[in-house]
């Protein structure tokens, strides 16, 4: 369990790490590497990241790139995680403690630790907690600024949907899975013929040190600009549906360990090696529901818990007794929508309700009523009319297409507003071994 928690911590430090002074040496005189926009970047938090790093492919096994350039690549990261910072503070983005204290819970869950079980083992990791409290702080920052300055603009018409999936469906073999690694050459927005003619070799000599059997993870370390080049370029497993667009059509096409040609695209030029291949029969998707009626009574500053949770138990005495939940519904529900229907809320599925409603009505059988309990809306007590498992596999369909479609468009527009963002900023380097090529 220690190697795994640590193989958890090491991943989460090697996006996240800014921590200045961990470890320095108190008479080490710190020295700019980079100034991004009116922020300075130190040499003590590019050498502390790459540390960070190293360790990281050494757990995975993966080739080391050599020294200056992993520094380069680590240096090109830390611009771009403090240029997403400098806009979330611009636009007003902030996370409270609560919510910071929420993320650190569940990262520890995720450990089967509890949080303080969590302070330990990263105490017994020399990791200081405050380091990385701030640092779960951060990734959740450039997590809502990705939320509101992408995710958030994205539209899907009817229409464009059901194009997608008619493209899906010509295309065959939805269920594929494919494992795939990428390496990108970007150029400048706006380029000029002979920067774009530039791109072009470099990434034909790319593929040419590729064929000659070069490792593809130490070449996308040293030489992709994509935002996974620290990770060798893997991009992970991919639902056709899931590939970028411009890979669509070229990756089926792929035997695995077939690298494709450059594809030309806005940011540049990209290399894309498939690595693996499976299957994904989904079958029909059956999804349990329950139709469910309530009577809500909500507190207020003349009723308090004790009140209302009385006067609940009494009305689910007098159905008990043989009186309708229906009538008792429609007279004393504090949801209006509701209880003109008797209370009735129809067949809900998972997911629709606020979750501690849900627990409650699929845990009862049908024509059973619930005791009192309370939710964040106020006290009700519920009752079961019927359960069903319903062949939702259209609908899922759908709104799966829905999901991928609108990832698919998160992604590219992500790319793009990556680099945007980079083309917009002053950057200026200091570090002696970088230049503008790898």
């Amino acid at each position: 369990m220690v190697a795994n928690f640590m193989r958890t911590v090491l991943i989460f430090f090697t996006l996240f790490w800014t921590i200045h002074s961990y470890g320095a040496d108190p008479l080490f005189l710190d020295r700019i590497v980079a100034v991004v926009n009116d922020e300075a970047i130190l040499e003590s938090e590019l050498e502390q990241t790459s540390q960070n790093i190293e360790s990281q492919l050494e757990a995975k096994g993966a080739p080391m790139p050599p020294a200056d350039i992993l520094e380069k690549q680590v240096l090109e990261r830390l611009v771009m995680q403090h240029l997403q910072l400098q806009l979330a503070e611009r636009v007003g983005i902030r996370v409270s403690d609560d919510m910071l204290n929420e993320a650190l819970k569940n990262i520890a869950q995720n450990n089967n630790l509890t949080l303080s079980e969590f302070r330990d083992k990263l105490k017994e990791s020399n990791i200081p907690f405050s380091a990385f409290r701030e640092n779960v702080r951060e990734e959740i920052i450039i997590s809502q600024l990705h939320k509101r300055e992408i995710e958030d603009r994205i539209t899907i018409s009817d229409a464009e949907l059901d194009n997608f999936i008619a493209t899906q469906k010509k295309q065959g073999n939805q269920d594929a899975q494919y494992h795939i690694a990428h390496i990108l050459v970007a150029i400048p927005e706006a380029s000029s013929p002979e920067e774009i003619q530039k791109a072009k070799k470099q990434a034909q000599q790319i593929i040419k040190k590729l064929r000659s059997g070069i490792d593809f993870q130490k070449v996308a370390m040293s030489y992709s600009d994509g935002h996974q080049a620290l990770e060798g370029g893997d991009l992970g497993w991919r639902k056709l549906s899931q590939l970028p667009t411009l890979f669509v059509d070229e990756v089926p096409k792929l035997t695995v360990g077939e690298l494709s040609n450059p594809i030309r695209s806005p940011n540049g030029f990209h290399i894309v090696k498939l690595l693996e291949v499976k299957g994904d029969d989904v079958g029909e998707k059956l999804v349990p529901q329950v139709h469910a009626r309530h009577i809500l009574i909500r507190t207020d500053e003349l009723k308090g818990d004790e009140e209302i949770e009385l006067r609940l138990n009494e009305l689910r005495q007098r159905v008990l007794l043989g009186e309708k939940f229906t009538e008792l519904a429609r007279a004393h529900s504090e949801d209006k929508g509701s209880a003109i229907k008797g209370g009735d809320l129809g067949w809900v599925s998972p997911g629709e309700m606020v979750p501690q409603f849900e627990r409650v009505i699929y845990s009862l059988n049908p024509d059973e009523i619930s005791t009192p309990f309370k939710t964040q809306f106020g006290w009700h007590i519920a009752q079961v009319v019927a359960k069903r498992e319903k062949n939702m596999t259209d609908s899922y369909s759908r709104n799966k297409a829905r999901q991928e479609l609108h990832a698919r468009k998160a992604e590219e527009s992500l790319e793009d507003w990556m680099r945007q963002l980079r083309d917009e900023a002053y950057v200026e380097y200091r570090l002696d071994t970088f230049s503008g090529e790898i």
